[in-house]
């Protein structure tokens, strides 16, 4: 039985992956605080930092109703480009070998929870294809150019499951 048909799984988590040190990387802390400052007003979401945290955001993922994570996504494309996964498309793309630029993080925190049985039935991913990961605190060009489309991606994924009544 999966947390979110539990009464005490309730709102929506949004979480802004990846390390803000290591450029493209950081693209998840941008789009949380972008998106954070475009729709505050929406009851039921909590925006989290989450960092390189990992295994540490259990908790937060087995309270939550929905999940929605933001963060730099080996997508095979062009930098910059963005792309939406959501539910099975979610599940499947982090079982890909190459999902993530981090070595561990978002794909050990959704196994972990779906072992606990506490796998939200709503999961969302808003994935940024990186340019470059490597030492600095800089968005490369073609990174800080997506942030826009991707806060519009994620807005559009939140505003959807918070009408629904589903957070």
């Amino acid at each position: 039985m999966s947390r979110d048909a539990t009464p005490a799984a309730s709102g929506v988590l949004v979480l802004g992956v990846g390390n803000p040190i290591m450029g493209d990387d950081g693209v998840g802390q941008r789009l949380l605080e972008v998106l954070a400052a475009r729709v505050p007003a929406l009851a039921g979401v909590e925006f989290l930092d989450a960092g390189t945290l990992g295994l540490m955001l259990l908790p937060q993922v087995e309270r939550c109703g929905a999940l929605l994570a933001l963060d730099a996504a080996q997508l095979g494309a062009a930098p910059g480009d963005v792309r939406v996964f959501e539910g099975d498309a979610f599940d499947g793309f982090l079982k890909s070998a190459r999902s993530s630029v981090h070595e561990l993080g978002l794909r050990d925190l959704v196994d972990a929870a779906r072992l606990t049985g506490s796998l939200p039935q709503r999961r969302a991913l808003v994935g940024v294809q990186p340019a470059q990961i490597g030492w600095g605190t800089n968005l490369s060009p073609p990174v800080a150019a997506a942030v826009p489309a991707a806060v519009e991606a994620a807005r559009q994924v939140l505003e959807r499951w918070t009408a629904a009544g589903q957070g």
